[in-house]
């Protein structure tokens, strides 16, 4: 695991050499290695294990994205922010499964670092406002409720907010 800027400075000595290929007249080597490096801008913006991880995710492997995670040692160095942010709802993802206060306390930083998508954003929210909403705070949680249906534009979240109002009316 790299620091964000070691990638940048690889990105750098990697295109050096490609145009010192360039000027060489070794065009093919000078194409491949500009090409090489935009591998390494491509993974300063999009980390390689939070990628690994969500397709582990994809798949239910809730422990092999852990795992995946875990490799991220110190994501403040390592991770730009939106990345901080995709970090921790991964990690608010899966401990909701098991343990609803650290899972809140995973997705409130995830929410405030940002997230790219509005869906992950709104995923986000609808778990915070489950969590309000077991612990009695039912203003909280309508207001997030309020914020996931502006931000599901696709309609993709429609029956667990309904869900979830119909089980607040309990409260």
């Amino acid at each position: 695991m790299f620091h964000r800027n070691i990638k940048l400075i690889l990105a750098g000595l990697i295109i050096a050499t490609g145009i010192w290929q360039f000027t060489e007249n070794n065009i093919g080597n000078g194409i491949f290695l500009i090409l090489f490096s935009l591998v390494f801008i491509l993974l300063y913006f999009k980390n390689e294990f939070i990628l690994l991880a969500f397709l582990k995710l994809r798949k239910q492997d809730f422990a092999g994205a852990q795992k995946w995670l875990a490799y991220i040692k110190n994501p403040e160095t390592a991770l730009v922010r939106k990345q901080q942010g995709y970090y921790n709802y991964l990690h608010g993802l899966m401990l909701s499964q098991t343990n609803l206060m650290q899972a809140e306390k995973h997705f409130k930083k995830a929410v405030e670092l940002g997230l790219s998508m509005d869906m992950d954003l709104a995923v986000a929210k609808l778990n915070l406002a489950g969590v309000a909403m077991s612990r009695r705070r039912k203003i909280e949680a309508t207001n997030l409720l309020n914020e996931v249906k502006k931000l599901d534009k696709q309609n993709m979240l429609k029956d667990q907010i309904k869900m979830m109002k119909e089980q607040m009316k309990k409260i």
